[in-house]
């Protein structure tokens, strides 16, 4: 029995619909099967461009197979990660670049010695490709991404069910896990395609202000280049600079122990409340292919599943923009005291970093747009004022001193004003104390009787003209 390409039939002569054996060969992991791309592209309406229909279709496949223990497909973050930082160039660093690396840290950490109270960290330096990178960051970027990442890929495998067709849905039988499969693949392509496109313009582990590779000190020699390129400065110099602010991020995070989970535990809880904005994907589903990752993908880029953000969140992210703030400030501050007298082009590397972390690079504006939250410090130069007005008025040992408990750390008010920092402090701590002394009144019974009042048994002393006075009663 002959077979028809855009009907063909199974053993048991039933007619088959191309798509639907499509379908079942990419579920099955099987591949294309005997289905000639081109006669299902006549039968569909597509072009007909055999390699970019195989294309397709391996991508689709790489979705609709890839499974995960939840909604994100993390496999496929960490490969399309590694295949983007890959794609323009990742040569290993050679044994020259990690010596110049090595000595740089140990130098930036001589300069810092007498800048800071907090003392040297005794790590290694370490030179790291761009793919090394990804290595050491993937499981931050995985805790902080988490719960915005879930929410997308529920709300994504939701509005694919709500738009495929009645017949494309019987046809899928048992397979409804697909779709939940192919919504957190998307995001999870997405998510590396963004952590990828980072690892090609951070130039350290901590370069964003977060500590994404725990207890680690390290540059990327070939992104420290590009980040020299056209300034016309002696690349030692722009190396060294870029040392010391990693050094001082390290020592900041390892002898500050409770900062790093302070910082990341902010990130985790503004993320818990995100939820997305289901009428705006239900807008989506409307014009929505499910046949069609590259539309998803593109949509998923221009920011139409980002997280909606409430006024409780909006409060929430500004506390975290503080602290953001307050690290980045102090690394700022006492990168320029470290520098100033042994690096001629201290000054102008300073004001170049401060743009660039104020206004973030194209990778950062893609990530902020995927997950809906920025990790830039907008109020780097308010912090960096704040940190130098309380060394004038409390030296580096007083100043650094407020690094020892969160509840010590400065707030947003404090960044408005800090030259009325030092005077709330004492007024608050003055008001602690009033509060410690009052308790501890209350709680030795100090409150039972007026501080004046008499003991019961003893007889109150006669005052003059009293008729009970020693000249006895009045007869």
């Amino acid at each position: 029995m002959s077979s028809n390409p855009s009907n063909p039939s199974n053993d048991d002569e039933t007619p088959k619909d191309p798509l639907a054996e499509m379908l079942q060969n990419l579920m099955g992991g099987q591949g294309m099967g005997n289905i000639d791309p081109a006669e299902l592209a006549k039968a569909a309406g597509l072009p007909n461009d055999p390699n970019l229909l195989q294309q397709m279709f391996a991508q689709v496949q790489a979705m609709m197979s890839s499974t995960s223990d939840g909604p994100v497909n993390w496999q496929l973050a960490h490969d399309n990660a590694r295949r983007v930082a890959a794609a323009g160039g990742d040569p290993s660093v050679n044994s020259q670049q990690a010596r110049e690396i090595d000595e740089a840290l140990r130098l930036a950490e001589l300069w810092l010695d007498p800048v800071t109270d907090l003392p040297s960290t005794g790590l290694i330096g370490r030179a790291w490709s761009r793919a090394e990178w990804v290595e050491a960051t993937l499981g931050t970027w995985k805790r902080l991404t988490e719960p915005v990442a879930n929410s997308v890929a529920n709300a994504l495998s939701n509005a694919l069910s709500q738009q495929m067709p009645e017949e494309m849905k019987s046809m899928m039988g048992g397979a409804s896990s697909m779709l939940q499969n192919m919504g957190g693949a998307i995001f999870g392509m997405q998510l590396g395609q963004a952590i990828g496109a980072l690892s090609a313009e951070v130039v350290s582990s901590t370069d964003i202000g977060v500590p994404l590779a725990d207890l680690e000190m390290a540059l990327l020699p070939a992104n420290v280049a590009k980040f020299g390129e056209g300034l016309s400065l002696p690349e030692n110099d722009i190396r060294l600079f870029l040392a010391v602010r990693e050094a001082a991020h390290a020592r900041l995070f390892v002898q500050v122990p409770w900062l790093r989970g302070h910082l990341l535990g902010a990130i985790e809880a503004y993320a818990r409340g995100i939820h997305i904005d289901m009428s705006r994907v239900e807008d989506l589903a409307r014009d929505l292919d499910p046949s069609n990752p590259e539309g998803i993908q593109e949509a998923l880029s221009q920011g139409v599943f980002t997280p909606e953000r409430t006024p409780a969140q909006t409060a929430a992210l500004e506390k975290l923009e503080t602290a953001l703030a307050l690290v980045e400030g102090w690394v700022d501050e006492l990168t320029a005291e470290a520098t100033e007298n042994v690096l001629p082009s201290a000054t102008a590397l300073r004001e170049m970093v401060r743009r660039r972390r104020a206004t973030g690079g194209p990778a950062e504006h893609a990530f902020s747009s995927l997950v809906g939250l920025e990790l830039r410090p907008r109020r780097l130069r308010d912090a960096a004022t704040l940190w130098a007005t309380l060394k004038q008025e409390r030296g580096i040992e007083g100043r650094d001193a407020i690094w020892h408990h969160p509840d010590l750390l400065p707030t947003g008010e404090d960044l408005d004003d800090p030259n009325g920092f030092s005077e709330r402090r004492r007024l608050a701590e003055a008001s602690d104390s009033e509060v410690d002394d009052a308790l501890q009144k209350l709680l030795s019974g100090g409150y039972d009787t007026p501080d004046d009042a008499a003991a019961p048994d003893e007889p109150k002393a006669p005052e003059d003209g009293d008729p009970d006075s020693e000249s006895g009663p009045t007869k």
